[in-house]
């Protein structure tokens, strides 16, 4: 149980800093919110080929195989005590990095097809990119964030009925998985945005506290070792 922990514990931080590091490339790199047009946007995917496709790698495709540590170290955790809910949090989760996965990985096969028609025929490779990119949207959770907003409440619930997590840890996630819930309401998309902005600190959060009680288990039993040592 300790290694899962501690690996939940770096997945948790991986995630937030994952997070992080899409916001500055998005933002500050890509400037992505800016372009709005096809043809502007299958532009920027030609000249920044490389940046999206590690983008894509870092944000949904290993974000994904981290999130299923991280679901498999928090079903450890809370299932003895929880297990409905726990196991309905697990399957959201599983199927939130499928999705993630998809996405990432549906956005970087069209990448280089993309690319090539554009030299040939720009506005066609601008169509084309559209339907890619309407396709890893939907997959990513652009048009809200159901699937992590369920995964995030249904974990912070059952963690406050069973004290597996710290109390505040608990009520914040409840807070977080409730606005990704709330941002699949038409009109209320921009909630995406706090959503993802109010994970990164449930993840920091999450992470230390693994990091910290396996690190605390791990003390807890070389001091028994150590007092059944004859020597």
């Amino acid at each position: 149980m300790k290694n899962l922990q501690k690996l939940g514990g770096f997945a948790a931080l991986y995630l937030a800093a994952a997070y992080l590091t899409g916001i500055v490339l998005f933002l500050f790199v890509l400037d992505y919110p800016s372009i709005t047009e096809p043809a502007q946007k299958v532009a920027l995917l030609v000249d920044k080929q490389m940046v999206i496709y590690i983008t894509n790698m870092l944000m949904y495709v290993i974000f994904g195989i981290v999130l299923v540590v991280l679901t498999l170290a928090l079903y450890e955790r809370l299932n003895s005590a929880s297990p409905a809910l726990i196991r309905t949090a697990t399957a959201i989760g599983i199927i939130w990095a499928g999705a993630l996965i998809a996405s990432g990985m549906v956005a970087n096969a069209g990448i280089a097809p993309v690319v090539a028609l554009y030299g040939k025929d720009p506005a066609q490779a601008a169509l084309t990119w559209l339907a890619i990119e309407s396709v890893a949207d939907g997959l990513g959770g652009a048009n809200g964030e159901i699937l992590g907003g369920l995964f995030t409440l249904f974990v912070s619930w059952a963690a406050l009925q069973v004290g597996g997590l710290p109390k505040g840890l608990g009520y914040l996630g409840i807070l977080v998985g409730a606005v990704g819930i709330i941002s699949i309401v038409p009109g209320l998309g921009d909630l995406s945005a706090l959503f993802g902005m109010s994970q990164i600190l449930w993840f920091i959060w999450l992470g230390i506290v693994l990091l910290r009680q396996s690190s605390s288990v791990l003390r807890v039993k070389e001091e028994k070792v150590k007092s059944f040592d004859p020597a």
